[in-house]
């Protein structure tokens, strides 16, 4: 049986991966070497899997991807026959215990709960996974004297930022309540940064630190979260309804620019040094998502609707000088690495609805 990547994927996941495989990163670091992925069954943890099994068939890189997950049925029928091949193998346990993996040149961190049903229902396993989680992994990377590690860190760090109109940077940080456990995931993400700043100082490890943005793509069609709410509708052909103004503003970026993004960080940043992934191109507001939404695919003709009439025609533009900033990231940081972001909105959505209608 053929195991290529090409051929036991669908062709729309493929043109994200070739995109990621294209990309202007020193890709010769990777080759002959071992990379742990925790979470390697996420959304992100898949693509970057498949983007190494991919320079495997394309380039002989020869390289060996370990993909950390905790449930072994959900991986194996998320990654099938690729299982077969002798440069992925499944490493299946919980993040919060003793990584017993092979030793790893690199290993990428991203193993984390990230819904807000995660955080009501089970707090501790959310926060354990950044606190516990991170250190298993930053002392499973110092034994294997790995050459670099990347911390998968959140936008959620800053907490409630209060500079008007301005973008976010890196070094801003707002408020968070610390007290809260609906605040488990924004500590936790928080203490993982200070956990690698604190081992590349006691242990001159290389850990670099990125902070994604709202990332999306072609979740599943129950996914809880907003934006995929409106994927799904265009998928299912149903108009969208808003239950808010929709005003809220957010820095989104494609799950293949994120994933590029990461590896750009890993090879390229400074240790310890937290980068923003955000493209500029996808900021909007939840309201705009939903409308371009509609838009990618105008002959299904999809409105646009709102729970409460006044909604719709609430004045976007009027803001209090009390309203915090908002979830805007300042990307310049990374850019000066040589990322370039490739996906816009409009292309972003379509290529998300166009993988989950391929059979």
């Amino acid at each position: 049986m053929d195991c290529k990547v090409k051929a036991l994927i669908k062709n729309s996941v493929y043109q994200d991966i070739l995109e990621i495989v294209s990309s202007d990163i020193d890709w010769k670091k990777f080759s002959g070497k071992t990379i742990l992925i925790t979470g390697a069954g996420g959304f992100i943890g898949y693509y970057l899997s498949l983007a190494f099994l991919l320079r495997n068939d394309l380039y002989s890189e020869n390289i060996k991807v370990i993909a950390l997950v905790r449930n072994k049925s959900k991986a194996q029928n998320k990654f099938g026959y690729l299982l077969n091949r002798d440069d992925l193998v499944l490493c299946v346990q919980d993040v919060n215990e003793s990584i017993s993996c092979q030793k790893a040149d690199y290993v990428i961190h991203m193993a984390s709960q990230a819904s807000n049903i995660q955080f009501e229902n089970d707090p501790v396993g959310t926060i354990n996974a950044n606190l516990s989680g991170t250190a298993n992994v930053l002392d499973f990377a110092k034994k294997s004297c790995s050459e670099a590690v990347l911390i998968v860190s959140s936008l959620k760090v800053y907490g409630t930022v209060f500079k008007g109109d301005e973008k976010i940077k890196e070094e801003d940080l707002g408020y968070i309540d610390f007290t809260s456990y609906k605040n488990c995931y924004a500590m936790g993400k928080r203490a993982s940064e200070t956990l690698a700043a604190s081992y590349v100082k006691q242990y001159g490890m290389n850990i670099k630190i990125a902070r994604p943005s709202y990332i999306y793509g072609a979740s599943s069609l129950d996914d809880d979260r907003v934006w995929a709410q409106f994927i799904a509708n265009v998928v299912k052909n149903e108009d969208i309804l808003l239950k808010s103004n929709g005003v809220a503003n957010r820095s989104f970026c494609y799950v293949s620019d994120t994933a590029s993004a990461l590896l750009y960080i890993m090879l390229n940043g400074v240790d310890s040094v937290p980068y923003n992934i955000s493209n500029e191109k996808s900021d909007t507001t939840i309201r705009n998502f939903a409308k371009t939404a509609c838009e990618v695919f105008p002959e299904r003709n999809i409105k646009l609707s709102f729970a409460n009439k006044e909604d719709e025609f609430y004045d976007t533009s009027q803001k209090s000088v009390l309203a915090p900033t908002a979830e805007i990231l300042d990307n310049s940081k990374i850019l000066a690495l040589g990322w370039i972001p490739k996906v816009d909105l409009a292309e972003g959505i379509k290529r998300s609805v166009k993988i989950l209608e391929e059979k």
